[in-house]
């Protein structure tokens, strides 16, 4: 049986990464310090509760388990807020990724997968977006993620670290039986929001900008169940175990979706309309951001389950009308 170690095991994907790999046969060890997780969420495995950037908690954690691998989910993610407060990010998702490097470097633990972002390409010079499209991020978030993978290469050179950096579009929909799902304070994802909308009789549902050079004017995202994420973790550590090196993929469907097919969808499945306000665009936000994940389908065997836009959405929803935490 492997001993992997989460680092971010309470949050959004890392609790259904938690919940997979305990129902797949391993020994799971959620270590978080609960900053933005919930320890509801975290229903299998172990618990530590500890911090990368105190590296008392980190060695604790080392010493009290002889880890496979490490899945390092463990980051600050909120784009508007890293270009307001960088050093937050710089000490969170560098400082504190560097620190658990250290440990695994010390405490000889071989392998890595890197929960990484589409954001680290920054703005796209082509669609869809290939893992050999320059890496030009545009934010501190994603110049964040680009530090880690260029540390993660430099490492696998220096220590034999392997490591696999997974290049995430936009992570959507909950567990299937509805144990776990998304929720964020704030939140910002467009499906979550778009639920809510319609639960919470205060909130209102912003979509920014509908003059984009897109078929209805609004931008096109490629949206990935999180189930579909947790399969490509699973099979990136089986990966590991047969190759040396720093290997960078894209998590995506390949497909688009509009904030307007969002919301038919959504519509759809929750049988009403749903009520929207119109806003000026957002700096930064590209047109069309779509995932060429031919790489990853050929090299790791992975194949998303949830390709249609509202099967995602109705996960989701059975989420969100039942919250556990």
């Amino acid at each position: 049986m492997k001993n992997v170690l989460i680092c971010g095991g309470a949050g959004y994907i890392g609790s259904h990464m938690v919940k997979l790999l305990a129902e797949a046969g391993y020994d799971v060890t959620t270590f978080d310090n609960l900053s933005t997780g919930h320890r509801e969420a975290v229903k299998w495995g172990h618990w530590f509760e500890g911090d990368l950037l105190d590296t008392l908690s980190l060695e604790a954690v080392f010493r009290k388990t002889k880890f496979d691998a490490v899945i390092h989910f463990a980051a600050r993610s909120l784009v508007g807020e890293s270009m307001v407060r960088p050093s937050l990010y710089y000490q969170n998702n560098v400082v504190g990724t560097f620190n658990l490097l250290e440990k695994m470097v010390e405490h000889g633990v071989p392998s890595i997968v890197f929960s990484s972002t589409a954001a680290v390409y920054g703005e796209p010079q082509a669609t869809p977006i290939h893992e050999s499209h320059p890496t030009l991020p545009i934010n501190p978030y994603g110049r964040t993620k680009a530090a880690v993978e260029t540390m993660l290469r430099d490492y696998a050179a220096a220590y034999r670290l392997r490591s696999v950096s997974l290049r995430y579009f936009n992570a959507a929909g909950a567990d299937p039986e509805g144990s776990i799902g998304e929720s964020h304070q704030p939140e910002t994802h467009l499906i979550p929001n778009v639920l809510r909308s319609l639960l919470e009789t205060e909130r209102v549902l912003q979509i920014f900008g509908d003059d984009y050079p897109t078929p209805d004017g609004t931008c096109v995202r490629d949206y990935i169940h999180v189930s579909d994420l947790c399969d490509a973790h699973l099979l990136a550590l089986d990966y590991l175990d047969k190759n040396e090196g720093a290997y960078s993929f894209n998590l995506g469907n390949g497909q688009g979706f509009s904030i307007l097919e969002v919301i038919r969808g959504a519509e759809e499945i929750v049988g009403k309309p749903i009520a929207y306000t119109l806003s000026p665009r957002r700096p930064g936000d590209p047109a069309v951001l779509v995932a060429d994940s031919q790489r990853a389908r050929s090299e790791l065997r992975w194949r998303p389950r949830y390709t249609d836009i509202r099967e995602i959405i109705e996960t989701a929803w059975q989420w969100h009308r039942n919250p556990t935490y």
